[in-house]
């Protein structure tokens, strides 16, 4: 694994760890709010991905090593452009995988500049302002303390949430400008960004599309709580050929929860 730094546009120190494993195609990781690439959860991530793809992971600005506040979706869309630009000078194929605010991430890049292949958003919120966030339920708090990583909780720089409201593209205002094809995933018991976010960003994009809603919570947990499965599922949509997928939802749970 080479670790790697980059400049944004904007001049944020962006900090990668990228893993070359002799593949042709790469996947891009984003994390989400209060998460790193060094984190326990997406080291692991990276290397079961790192076995059918490239893998470049990276500290969003605000967080980890990278350099920066972190803006809620509003500027890591350039941190994500510059991660892509680098990764063309060496890849004919990239793929994303966002996890929470950054499913919303890659969803709001493709839609603006439309250069990637294929996209996985888990736990994407369909708009900021209406995430649920219920911290005091036990679904929620348990797993923050399962994942407890002092270092990684020190990192974290944010900035004033205020000062992020306005001027904030929301998933939901640009999902039918996604082309690429798009694999939704969430958990049906989400206390953070309930499953009907998901569901309204699925029905509303007009891409080639899966829903794949899993008995589980929020992002990276529904990788935690099964890898096996959850790589199973991401590898299944990248690997096989766009028109080999029809539009569809796959759920193991009779009942949707909507707003």
């Amino acid at each position: 694994m080479e670790k790697i730094f980059l400049k944004t546009s904007d001049g944020i120190k962006l900090a990668l760890n990228h893993y070359k494993t002799n593949h042709n195609e790469v996947v891009i990781i984003v994390h989400g709010w209060f998460m790193t690439k060094d984190s326990n959860a997406f080291s692991n991530l990276a290397k079961d991905f790192s076995e059918y793809f490239d893998v470049i992971t990276f500290d969003c600005r605000g967080h980890g090593k990278s350099s920066g506040f972190y803006t809620f979706t509003k500027k890591e869309n350039i941190d994500l452009k510059t991660v892509i630009d680098y990764a063309k000078k060496q890849y004919e194929k990239i793929n994303l995988i966002g996890f929470s605010l950054g499913g919303a991430i890659v969803l709001i890049h493709n839609a603006l500049y439309n250069d990637t292949d294929k996209i996985i958003a888990v736990s994407a919120p369909s708009d900021f302002n209406k995430i649920e966030n219920q911290m005091w339920k036990k679904e929620a708090w348990l797993p923050t303390l399962q994942k407890c990583e002092f270092r990684r909780w020190f990192s974290i720089r944010p900035s004033l949430l205020y000062l992020t409201l306005h001027s904030k593209i929301k998933p939901i205002d640009i999902i039918k400008h996604v082309k690429a094809p798009t694999l939704f995933i969430a958990g049906t018991k989400d206390p953070t960004v309930h499953l009907w976010h998901t569901e309204k960003l699925y029905n509303e994009a007009v891409c080639e599309k899966q829903f794949k809603i899993i008995d589980g919570i929020h992002a990276e947990d529904l990788y935690l709580q099964n890898p096996e499965e959850f790589i199973a599922i991401c590898i299944n949509w990248l690997k096989q050929p766009s028109h080999n997928f029809c539009n569809q939802i796959s759920t193991d749970t009779s009942s949707l929860s909507h707003q």
